[in-house]
C-alpha cells in the first residue's frame, strides 16, 4: 500500500481558463482526485466512508503555484498524509508536470481536512482502524521531484 500516492493525468481543453491555461480550481479538484484515489487504494473507498456513516471535509487548502500548465501535458498529482490528529489530518501534494525523461514542479499545496460525522455534519474522532490505513510520511518526502514511488 503507497504511503506516497501518484495520481496520473493529461490536461484536457475543458481544464483550460480564458488566460489560456490551467483555472486555479482545477488544480483543487486534482488534488482532491488524486486524495480519493489515495483513500481508495488504502482500502477506503467513497462507499466505504458511506457505510461508516463518517468521512472528510475540508477545512483549508493552501496553494503555491510555481509554473502553469497547458492542454496536453501529462501530469503527476503526488500525495501523502502528513499527520493525523484526533479529529483532523494534514494531507501534502506536489504537482509534477512529466516530459522528456524530466519533471518540472507546478504547485506544492496542503489541505487541512477534518473528519466529520455525516448525520450531524460535526467533527467525529478518527477511528484507529482508518488512521492504521494510511502511512504517515514526514513534512517533505522526496523534495527531489524526480522520486518516482513505485505505487501505481
Amino acid at each position: 500500500m503507497p504511503a506516497i500516492f501518484d495520481f496520473q493525468h493529461v490536461v484536457t481543453a475543458e481544464e483550460i481558463d480564458a488566460q489560456g491555461h490551467v483555472g486555479n480550481v482545477v488544480f483543487l479538484e486534482w488534488m482532491q482526485d488524486a486524495a480519493l484515489e489515495h483513500s481508495a487504494a488504502q482500502g477506503w473507498p467513497p462507499e466505504r466512508y458511506q457505510q461508516t456513516g463518517a468521512g472528510w471535509v475540508v477545512r483549508s487548502h493552501q496553494i503555491e503555484y510555481l509554473q502553469p500548465a497547458f492542454q496536453g501535458d501529462r501530469l503527476v498529482v503526488r500525495t501523502w498524509v502528513a499527520d493525523f490528529q484526533k479529529l483532523t489530518s494534514r494531507r501534502r501534494y506536489r504537482i509534477l508536470k512529466t516530459h522528456d525523461r524530466a519533471t518540472t514542479v507546478l504547485a506544492e499545496a496542503e489541505t487541512n481536512w477534518v473528519y466529520i460525522g455525516f448525520e450531524r455534519r460535526l467533527p467525529r474522532r478518527i477511528p484507529d482502524e482508518l488512521s492504521a490505513a494510511f502511512e504517515v510520511v514526514s513534512d517533505n518526502p522526496g523534495d527531489n521531484p524526480d522520486n518516482n514511488p513505485d505505487n501505481n
